[in-house]
């Protein structure tokens, strides 16, 4: 991959580039399309990025329009994308509603300990009582076997409809702000109006996920697409880097989905 393009990103993400460097030139060498696993949004980033520097056509489909978590699906020019060629199937919780409360982070915690990776889900969904997952359709057999309790919970997964898909009850939220840096702390203290200190605290006490995976970098400069939880708090995003002030601070653009 072109080094100028490469610079623009993070050395952590190397390997990630890598990937996507690999999958493009498949589809150059075997002129078919590639479908990658789920996709986070910093990484749908540098995929849209690289793709259109290689000129590769790509497509990207979580299952709904506002889906975080996206299959990638890289593709020759004469090839035209079906919703089918993503292999997306809903799958439902099936608990005792009336009697049972379930959580987020119970569910993932569960089908993770199942044994599979993050990247084989794609979103969790929720209005308040039903609960969705959005998953990789060949996966959909082994975690109909695998899950039987969702924590406490007696809990299966069963087939959903993609006609029932339910509307998340929480909206992020966006607002301009400007940043001294884009630093970890700097912006979770910002997103949640929290003391640089107090934002430091929760990030080194492991209270903090960068992109779903965990952090305990204070100082670590974010970039545009990444996502950052908060546990108590909820999730900023990091939508664009504005430009600078004529004092050198930096003009953001966050969304802010608070619990």
């Amino acid at each position: 991959m072109d080094e100028n393009i490469t610079q623009h990103f993070r050395p952590d993400e190397a390997s990630f580039i890598d990937a996507i460097t690999g999958w493009l030139q498949q589809v150059q060498d075997e002129y078919r399309p590639v479908l990658t696993h789920f996709l986070n949004p910093r990484q749908v980033y540098i995929a849209t990025t690289l793709a259109r520097h290689a000129d590769i056509p790509v497509r990207f489909s979580g299952g709904h329009e506002h889906a975080e978590m996206q299959r990638a699906l890289f593709y020759p020019e004469y090839y035209t994308p079906e919703a089918k060629d993503f292999e997306l199937t809903l799958m439902q919780v099936d608990y005792p509603v009336k009697f049972a409360t379930l959580h987020h982070s119970q569910i993932l915690g569960t089908l993770l300990g199942s044994g599979i990776e993050r990247e084989i889900l794609g979103d969790i969904l929720t209005d308040g009582e039903v609960w969705q997952v959005v998953t990789e359709t060949s996966m959909v057999d082994y975690l109909t076997s695998q899950v039987d309790h969702i924590g406490r919970v007696k809990a299966r997964l069963k087939l959903g409809d993609w006609t029932q898909l339910v509307q998340p009850l929480n909206e992020w939220e966006s607002e301009s702000a400007t940043l001294s840096s884009l630093r970890l702390d700097s912006i979770v203290g910002t997103g949640f109006h929290l003391s640089r200190h107090r934002a430091k605290e929760l990030i080194e006490g492991g209270h903090v996920r960068l992109n779903w995976a965990d952090t305990l970098k204070p100082d670590y400069e974010l970039d545009v697409a990444d996502i950052v939880s908060v546990r108590g708090f909820g999730r900023i995003r990091l939508d664009e880097v504005v430009g600078r002030t004529k004092k050198e601070k930096i003009r953001v653009t966050l969304a802010v989905l608070k619990k």
